[in-house]
């Protein structure tokens, strides 16, 4: 339980993604290029090329940018689609600004995911935002 305690409070922006969600994302959208893998901020300032992307963004004050960012990728085609794994934040300017108007889905995760093999739900819902290219 030590090694939770700053998992689930103010103190990390690094959420590792549960395998089960990964698991059932490929069932859907095949392979999966995952280009932020534990919130790398490296990927941020690099082209994410494949076709799907999985990107499970550090949570904090640069979500809006790592958005821009997805829609971007899909609009250049560097991606032909985007998957973020995001704190479900109905409220927040980010979800109004991005995710809303953008957005090709948002699926919001029935229970509170478990991440990192942790043994205990995460603090807050979280949903799938998917940004995809036209036609």
């Amino acid at each position: 339980m030590k090694g939770q305690a700053a998992l689930f409070s103010a103190q990390t922006v690094h959420w590792p993604t549960p395998e089960a969600l990964l698991d059932e994302l490929r069932v859907e959208f095949g392979d999966l290029e995952d280009p932020a893998p534990l919130g790398g901020t490296k990927a941020f300032f690099e082209p994410w090329g494949g076709g799907a992307v999985f990107v499970n963004p550090p949570y904090g004050r640069n979500t809006a940018r790592w958005l821009q960012k997805a829609r971007g990728e899909v609009r250049l085609g560097r991606a032909k689609l985007v998957i973020m794994l995001l704190p479900a934040r109905t409220d927040t300017a980010w979800f109004h600004d991005e995710v809303l108007p953008f957005a090709h889905d948002v699926r919001f995760i029935r229970k509170r995911l478990k991440f990192g093999g942790s043994k205990i739900n995460a603090p807050f819902p979280s949903m799938l935002v998917i940004y995809k290219a036209d036609g």
